[in-house]
This record gives structure tokens, sequence and C-alpha cells, in this order.
């Protein structure tokens, strides 16, 4: 962390303020949708449509990003939260929630969504040696962890105060989703100030560094030598993700509140717990990451989370579902950095950004698609752990497929080494 340049840190400060955002946004979000009497099902579909749309978004941004400027493309993509925000808080009408869901970028899930994260890891990629990328990741993560993990306390926290104070159920959401609008001025102000050094181009060896022409020519989304590799990636990420999206933050909020009555407040300190013990799992890998290689770390680490992820249903009490989860949580973040690392790994520097970009394109596609299942599941009673075990049992399966497919397809780092495991 002390060779975090300027640029570093402003790219964490806007990592920190904008998972805030995040998870104060998901723990009220299907709660203040269903305010306006949207049923369960409507609030699915709304959820993977405003997943879509985030994925257009990043898709468009972040193939642009290296050729039309990392910084610009970060202001335009607060912009569209600036907007999405503002248009959740103003209106109650379906069609146009669903618009500014599609074009703005809004998280129902307390993850990353929207273009940012692929261009920060690009620009931190270019900041740092090889050797500290996997670190600076899980610190990335971690710090998101905790600004997610608070968020969701204080969005939680905030509500009972302002329902204790008199305000409606319905207003007291208003104000989470009109501060989530305000987070985004604050981020747009904050890229704003990011030097030329996160640029492509700046700090890369003279051999690495492209032309615009030979940029403006490439066959497919910023992708050339790296498209084979990305593309594999892209696809076995959008099976995770599809399998994330059964139980994204927002959903699974809910079914504690369907299932065991639990109020917002305590669903804050909940998910407060939850990631915090995913920040510090995240951190964690790095150091796992040294003794074993990113591959190994991503599947070894992440199987058993996925196995403690089917089993919270199953939990008769509240304690115990609660006890589950965060035991998931402890362990369940270490293939994050290392996914990110080793994809920025093994692609050509001024291809970083639309290979993380198309890689995020492939998760928020997949986890745009099961949302609208989860609802239908969370509307009968008899279906409500269903989430739960499709998730687990498809994030088994991309553990599995990933290991096959590139355990042997060793970063830079890594392939001097004889002391990894596989």
């Amino acid at each position: 962390m002390k060779s975090l340049s300027k640029d570093g840190a402003i790219l964490f400060s806007t990592r920190i303020l904008r998972l805030f955002a995040y998870g104060s946004l998901s723990i009220i979000l299907a709660l203040y949708l269903a305010q306006f009497g949207l049923s369960e099902a409507r609030i699915g579909l709304l959820f993977s449509l405003t997943l879509l749309g985030d994925t257009l978004v990043s898709l468009g941004i972040t193939t642009n990003a290296d050729r039309l400027g990392r910084r610009r493309m970060l202001v335009l993509g607060a912009s569209l939260m600036i907007l999405a925000g503002i248009v959740f808080a103003l209106t109650q009408d379906f069609l146009v929630l669903l618009i500014a869901a599609i074009i703005g970028v809004i998280s129902p899930s307390g993850n990353e969504v929207g273009p940012f994260l692929s261009i920060e890891q690009a620009s931190l990629t270019q900041l740092v040696h090889s050797r500290q990328r996997t670190g600076i990741f899980a610190w990335y993560n971690l710090v998101g962890s905790f600004a997610t993990a608070f968020g969701a306390l204080a969005g939680g926290g905030l509500t009972q105060g302002l329902r204790g104070a008199g305000l409606s159920d319905l207003n007291s959401y208003r104000a989470i989703v009109l501060g989530y609008a305000g987070v985004g001025l604050l981020l747009s102000l904050l890229f704003s100030r990011l030097t030329p050094a996160v640029e492509i181009g700046a700090g890369e060896p003279a051999q690495t560094a492209k032309t615009t022409e030979d940029s403006a020519t490439r066959p497919f989304l910023g992708l050339r030598s790296s498209r084979n590799v990305v593309l594999k990636l892209a696809g076995l990420f959008s099976v995770d993700a599809f399998a994330g999206g059964f139980v994204v933050q927002s959903l699974v909020a809910y079914w504690f509140n369907l299932k065991f009555g639990v109020e917002p407040g305590v669903l804050g300190a909940i998910f407060l717990g939850a990631n915090l013990l995913a920040g510090v799992s995240a951190l964690s890998a790095a150091w796992i990451a040294g003794r074993i290689g990113l591959i190994n770390t991503m599947v070894f680490t992440h199987l058993p989370s996925n196995v403690l992820l089917a089993l919270v249903p199953l939990m008769p009490t509240l304690p115990l579902a609660v006890g589950v989860l965060l035991l998931r949580f402890s362990i369940s973040q270490m293939d994050v950095p290392t996914r990110q690392s080793y994809t920025m790994a093994v692609v050509d520097p001024d291809e970083r950004s639309a290979a993380a970009g198309i890689t995020g394109v492939a998760r928020t596609v997949g986890a745009s698609l099961a949302p609208v299942f989860s609802g239908l599941f969370l509307a009968n009673p008899a279906l409500l752990g269903l989430p739960f075990f499709i998730s687990g049992g498809l994030k088994i399966v991309y553990d599995l497929a990933l290991f096959r497919s590139f355990r042997r397809m060793k970063p830079p780092e890594e392939q001097n080494s004889r002391n990894m495991v596989g």
C-alpha cells in the first residue's frame, strides 16, 4: 500500500465511496420497491434488467476507455450513477424506473456494477509492479468489502432512525436513494482529478505501447492477441456470476425478512459482519496465492464456500442461518483479487481495460439473468431455499471447469516458480 501514488489513492477512495453507496442501497432497495406495490416477480425482473443495462453501459465504456481516455470514461460512469439515483428517488412509475435502470448505473446486489471496476483495475495494474499486483488487488477488495459492510450498516441504521423520527417507510428508503445519487457526484469530482499516468502508454515499456492507429484497428472489442483467453475466461465467469445472481444481497436481505421477519436495522448489522469477513478473506488471498498460485487459490477456496451457501436455507433458526452465512463469507472472496490479478496478468497492457471490461460484462450478463427467477421463487413459500441450492451447485461446476481449463496457464510471475501446486 505504501507504493500507491496519488492516482492510486484516488482510485482507492472512489472504490470506498462507491461500495459504501452500493451497500447502503442493497439493504433497502427491494423493500423500497415493495413499498410501491411491486410484486416479487416485478422486483426480480427490474433487478435483472438493471444488471443487463449496466452490462451494456459497461461494454460500451470499457472497450473504448483505453482509446478515448480512462479518466473521461470514469467520469461518464459516475454521471450515469447520479442519473439512476435521482430517477429512482423521484418516480414510482415502473416503466420510468426500468428505463433509468437500463441507462443508468445502480447496484441491487451491493457488488460492483458499471464500468468502474474494469477501468480502475487496468489503471492500478499500470501504476504498480507486477509482484505487487495481487496484493494491491487484495487491499482494493478489502476496502471495498469494508465499505460495503459499513454502507449496509448505515443504510439499515439510517432507515430505522428516520422511521423513529416520524418518516414513513417509503420516505426513509428514499433518503438512502438520494444519498446514492450524491455519492455519484463525489465520484465524478474525484475521477476528474486523476492524472495522465492512468492512461494507456504511461509508464509502459516502449515496445508494449501501441499507436492510436493500431488501437483503432483491433478486430474485436479492443482485443487482439488476448482474445481467445479473454473469451474463455468470460464464459466461465458468466457461469459463476449467473449462480451468484440468485443470491444478490438485496434478495438475500429480502429472504431473511420473509423467513425470519428481520428488520432493516438488523439486516444492516448482519451484512456488516458478512462484508467485513469477506474483506478479510480477500486480503488473505494474496498470501495464499503467493504459495499455491492464482488459479489454485481461486478454486480451492471457492469450493467450500459454495457448499456453505447451499446450507443456509437448511438452517432452522435465524442464528444458525446467520452463522452459516457469515462462515461462508469468511472464505468466499479469496477468489476475487486472484481472479482480477490473473486476468490482468495474462493479457497485453493495452488490452487490460477491454479484457477487464469484457470479463466484467460477462459476469454482469450472467448475474442479470438470475434475479428474475429468484423473484419467482421468493414469491412461493415452498421454494424459498431454491435460489441458494441452485447458486451453490452452479458455482461448484464453475470451479471445476475453471481448474480444468486454466491450471496449466500460469501468469508470468509464476512461470519460473517451482513451489506452486498443480
